[in-house]
């Protein structure tokens, strides 16, 4: 089974003080969290040890592997902790300036192919999650991944004179909510989750 060893330290923890930390609910008959992951909920069954996403307007559907490291991880390591209000590029979390590279470097050359021609299309397509738009670069947003951590996108568009460009940035608070790897694993999510919407609008 993947992520057996998340699982289990899941298992072991008090269920209504996850339910708190996380800002999540806990249902019981079965045991279960349910927890918003972008614009979707995904319930985590602790009795059959299954995620899938909860059956509001489609047909539920499991969760794949980058979800179910998502939602364990931060099921697992989340704190009550108001954010920090202060944004950070992954290199100065602490250990990201080791861990955000070459295989785990953040996927900005996605967001530059996808809006670097069209920057406001960002704002447009990141309605569809929630997202706050911001004022950094020509155009920018922040979109919450989970309740507790939220990531705050930048693109520079393409013009004569310079390629396109973007930046992922954390709240400074992101790595007392995830370790790097569950981190990189949302960030991933959701850069597919706007690249996909921006194919399909």
């Amino acid at each position: 089974m993947a992520h057996e060893g998340l699982w289990e330290q899941l298992e072991k923890l008090d269920r209504a003080e996850t339910a708190r930390r996380a800002k999540c609910q806990h249902l019981t008959n079965p045991q279960r969290y349910v927890v918003p992951l972008l614009n979707k909920e995904f319930v985590v069954n602790l009795s059959g040890r299954s995620i899938h996403s909860a059956p509001l307007d489609s047909p539920p559907y499991p969760a794949d592997f980058l979800e179910q490291l998502c939602l364990l991880a931060y099921l697992i390591n989340a704190r009550d902790l108001p954010l920090a209000d202060k944004l950070c590029n992954a290199e100065a979390l602490p250990g990201g300036q080791f861990f955000f590279r070459g295989p785990h470097s953040l996927p900005t050359k996605i967001l530059q192919s996808t809006f670097g021609d069209r920057p406001e299309f960002l704002h447009r397509v990141s309605r569809h999650f929630g997202a706050e738009r911001c004022e950094f670069g020509d155009a920018s947003v922040r979109l919450y991944v989970l309740p507790r951590v939220p990531l705050t996108m930048i693109v520079w568009g393409r013009c004569e004179e310079f390629d396109a460009r973007a930046s992922i940035l954390f709240d400074k608070s992101a790595a007392d909510q995830m370790p790097l790897d569950a981190l990189l694993a949302a960030v991933n999510l959701a850069v597919q989750a706007l690249t996909r919407a921006a194919k399909g609008d």
